[in-house]
């Protein structure tokens, strides 16, 4: 039998009818649910209660309006997405309300001020290094280039890269700690 000929028995009170639907229409609405919800725990009790509902709703069927499957797949996909915004105002709700009892850890002000003179000290300790230092230092610790890629950038020997690094760090290890 075809699931719209099922469905209308279903209305009608028939249980076999209801479990010859179920096997024939359980798949198509589980991986439904399943690519929506995407939990599996949650996804099958989601598609429990679509199967429950056109058991309870097998009624209001109307086969001049499309198939058993499209309705039954209409009403799996409605539960599902009303779960998963559910679920996400639940958590919604939880972060709110979390917040708002929550005073920060850190003085937020302090810690931009702080971070404002950190930055200050590196460029005046970067200031202090010769040129060439501060070059190979800025590609290599602010670009993101490598020692092999900054010795590149600047046609120089990896060597005299490594060497102006190697210097130019210990100055600013050097500048850092001694205003620290």
């Amino acid at each position: 039998m075809e699931a719209d000929e099922l469905l209308v028995l279903v209305a009608g009170g028939d249980q076999q009818a209801f479990e010859q639907l179920y096997a024939l229409v359980s798949g198509p609405v589980f991986g439904l649910v399943r690519r929506v919800v995407r939990d599996p725990a949650q996804s099958e009790e989601v598609s429990q209660e679509v199967l429950l509902e056109a058991w309870r709703s097998a009624g209001r069927f109307d086969p001049s309006r499309g198939s058993a499957l499209s309705w039954i797949l209409t009403l799996a996909h409605r539960r599902a997405v009303d779960r998963v915004r559910s679920a996400r105002a639940a958590v919604d709700r939880e972060q709110r309300e979390a917040s708002r009892y929550h005073d920060p850890a850190f003085d937020q002000v302090a810690e931009e001020v702080e971070a404002g003179l950190e930055r200050q000290l590196v460029r005046r300790c970067l200031d202090r290094l010769t040129a060439l230092q501060r070059q190979s230092v800025t590609l290599a610790y602010y670009d993101g280039y490598t020692y092999r890629e900054v010795a590149d950038r600047l046609s120089l020997p990896l060597g005299t890269v490594k060497t102006r690094m190697r210097d130019g760090l210990t100055r600013l290890r050097d500048c850092l700690g001694g205003a620290a």
